[in-house]
């Protein structure tokens, strides 16, 4: 057996067998504990982005961490991912994408708000935070965290930057004939100087490029579907008869109801990211007068992914129907080439330049996102000055690697240190729950009583002791605060 067989089958299991059931189940879980937080508190978190455009003195403001997590989330898993989940396990995909979503918004707000409960300052008045950070402080355990924090390094850092540069790499060769020589070149140019410029640079770019691009491609799925909308009713009939295995047209084309379930659990797990402990790296820097508001901005992150973004994906393919899109009959490697053809197929030829485009954005801000999560973890290594200077220098390696590489490899070992990664999180914010849990009682007493006090982490009886630090200690004041809701 050669390496990719062995890489490969290593990955089917862990995800097949092990992760998709254990994120699911941690979801359902902490749905429960926070009493459907999804539904009763989405008003909130779309009132806490709404009110957090500005920046803060000492940290970036809420929605520039909202901003760089989605720029993460949404990559080229939202077109490429949502076509191959499609493919293999037929249109019922969709409808557990929608689940493993909605469940993973409460895991989003249990994780964004262990962030920021247990983030540190930095001498410049920044804030840094995430999973190595409440694994230290919170289960005392620096030995686990440096775990964590090198799983994560390799994985944002390195094979995922990768992946989307091979992504770039290949669309622009296939679609445009540009040799991926010159992309790779094209790719570390435009990188380099915002990188090197750090993650508040990064949540600069991020919240200019994410907003227009997200809405660019949610409006060419809207005006894909009012152009089929007498098609919805059935996409929608195709989605739940796909899911619970009635459509039996799917059975032995798309794999039935196992591999609705698979697919759409594994392809939505691993667009939104809830559990893996990669976005409460971003939350953490965020400044905020409590944590719980940043853990609704990052739960809104989830709902936007999936039940935006990806979706918007699925639409576009299923609206196009079978002169495009036939369950099971299309190769996985052909994912984002399914999207494109479906567009084409809708409003024309000329779409391929501009599905071009989004692909491009796409995957560039996923590695502009992925290296804000590398940086925070390379920090709490202790890695600075030169040290930083030279991985961020690698990781410029790895996008132009990435580029000229094949994607197989790379997948099958990121997808490893991933589930890797994500076990590691899923035990901590498990063991961490009654801090997460004591903050959403803080924040909901709070409101109750129609006031906006800031978090005091020391004395406060919902919580299960004080926090470290001094950064929610009695009397503390961030430097300038970003408006709140």
């Amino acid at each position: 057996m050669d390496l990719q067989s062995v890489l490969d089958r290593t990955t089917d299991t862990l995800y097949t067998y092990w992760l998709v059931y254990v994120l699911v189940g941690v979801g359902l879980w902490f749905t429960v504990r926070t009493g459907v937080v999804q539904v009763r508190m989405f008003p909130a978190m779309l009132r806490q982005v709404a009110a957090s455009r500005s920046g803060a003195e000492g940290g970036i403001s809420s929605f520039q961490a909202f901003a760089v997590g989605l720029a993460s989330r949404v990559g080229t898993g939202n077109i490429a991912g949502v076509a191959v989940a499609l493919t293999l396990g037929g249109p019922g995909a969709v409808f557990w994408m929608w689940v493993v979503a909605a469940v993973g918004m409460a895991t989003a707000l249990v994780e964004a708000t262990l962030a920021q409960v247990f983030k540190v300052r930095d001498p410049d008045g920044s804030y840094r935070g995430g999973p190595a950070y409440y694994i230290q402080r919170g289960l005392g355990s620096r030995r686990w965290g440096i775990v964590f924090a090198v799983l994560l390094v390799f994985t944002f850092g390195f094979a995922f930057n990768m992946v989307q540069a091979n992504t770039i790499a290949t669309t622009l060769d296939s679609s445009h004939g540009i040799p991926v020589g010159w992309t790779a070149v094209g790719l570390v140019v435009l990188a380099a100087p915002v990188l090197f410029g750090g993650v508040r640079r990064v949540a600069r770019v991020a919240e200019i490029m994410l907003p227009l691009m997200a809405g660019a491609y949610l409006l060419l799925a809207l005006v894909i579907v009012a152009l089929n909308v007498t098609a919805v009713p059935d996409v929608l009939s195709q989605i739940v008869r796909g899911a619970f295995g009635l459509d039996t047209a799917l059975a032995g084309t798309a794999g039935g109801i196992l591999a609705a379930v698979l697919n759409g659990a594994r392809r939505g797990l691993f667009s939104n990211e809830a559990g893996m402990g990669s976005a409460p790296n971003t939350a953490a820097t965020a400044t905020v007068t409590h944590p719980v508001k940043q853990g609704l901005v990052q739960s809104l992150g989830v709902f936007v992914d999936t039940m935006l973004v990806c979706s918007a994906t699925a639409f576009i393919v299923l609206c196009a129907g079978p002169e495009v899109y036939v369950p099971g009959s299309t190769e996985q490697s052909a994912g984002a080439a399914l999207t494109t053809d479906a567009v084409a197929h809708e409003l024309g030829g000329w779409t391929v330049g501009l599905m071009t485009a989004i692909v491009f954005v796409f995957a560039f801000s996923s590695v502009l996102g992925n290296y804000a999560y590398a940086e925070v973890n390379l920090t709490f290594l202790r890695i600075r000055g030169r040290a930083l200077n030279a991985l961020r220098t690698g990781v410029l390696a790895a996008v132009g690697i990435g580029s000229l590489s094949a994607l197989s490899t790379v997948w099958a070992v990121a997808d490893i240190a991933m589930a890797l990664m994500a076990t590691v999180n899923l035990v901590a914010i498990l063991l961490l729950s009654r801090w997460a849990l004591g903050a959403l009682a803080d924040y909901r007493r709070v409101v109750a009583a129609g006031r906006d006090d800031r978090f005091v982490g020391h004395g406060n009886p919902l919580l299960p002791g004080d926090v470290p630090g001094d950064v929610w200690a009695p009397g503390a004041r961030d430097r300038v605060e970003a408006p709140v809701a």
